[in-house]
């Protein structure tokens, strides 16, 4: 089956330079771009209710732009002065760099890993005297604390925002030949909002072992799953699919 329209639940990409507008042009696609989940910020009434007191942290291991921005929110709307002082651990340089939006980056200690917990964690032992807050989500992967515990890590977690499924009512009647997802999140605001969905012959892209397990257990199809040794990037795993099924015409 050919492949004409694509919805991918994600914001838009600011640059456009993205691989997405280099696919549309070449194979002549509408690629429309739709968040599937929100982000919200926890209430300071539900922080204070997780009894973690700021002030008794000396680090910090931030694990996305998004756990920056609401560390330093909930330290703003509690009058929470962060020290000079605190440590920054960052799952990657780019999280880093977005510290920039808050902190004086070369004033503050600042390190980072080069994308994964795993990587972080070789960093993290070398400050093992450290308190370290860890800032997350309502749903954040085991694997994260999992692998602070097993390497005796002293954090405490905090929750301080929550991923809600998006409205998506507008679209009940607009069609699109691929869904591409990145997070089981993604497949169930489509069920929220879609209770009766039918595949049929929608085709559905997930990216991730979790989101692609995700796929599988609400009895859905997955038709495209990346990464994969020939194609790491979602983009690359939709072309393949996609020079398949013209061969297959």
């Amino acid at each position: 089956m050919s492949v004409k329209t694509i919805l991918v639940s994600q914001p838009k990409p600011e640059s456009e330079r993205s691989p997405y507008f280099d696919l549309a042009e070449k194979y002549k696609l509408t690629i429309d771009f739709r968040p599937f989940i929100n982000v919200e910020g926890v209430s300071t009434r539900e922080f204070r209710e997780q009894k973690v007191d700021l002030a008794k942290q000396t680090a910090v291991i931030l694990t996305s732009k998004t756990a920056v921005d609401h560390f330093f929110r909930i330290a703003e709307e509690t009058r929470f002065k962060v020290s000079d002082a605190m440590k920054y651990f960052c799952m990657s340089e780019a999280v880093a760099y977005y510290l920039q939006k808050y902190v004086v980056y070369r004033k503050r200690k600042i390190f980072f890993g080069r994308q994964n917990i795993e990587d972080l964690v070789e960093v993290l032992k070398k400050h093992k005297n450290e308190k370290f807050l860890l800032p997350c989500s309502d749903i954040l992967r085991e694997r994260i604390p999992n692998t602070l515990t097993e390497n005796d890590i002293n954090f405490e977690k905090l929750i301080l925002y929550r991923t809600v499924a998006s409205d998506l009512s507008d679209l009940e009647d607009v069609k699109y030949d691929v869904l591409v997802f990145f997070s089981p999140s993604g497949i169930e605001s489509l069920l929220k909002n879609f209770p009766d969905f039918k595949q049929n012959s929608t085709r559905i892209a997930a990216f991730g072992p979790t989101t692609a397990n995700a796929v599988k257990n609400n009895n859905l199809r997955l038709d495209i799953h990346a990464p994969m040794p020939q194609a790491p990037s979602m983009t690359m795993a939709i072309e393949q699919y996609i020079k398949t099924a013209v061969k297959n015409k």
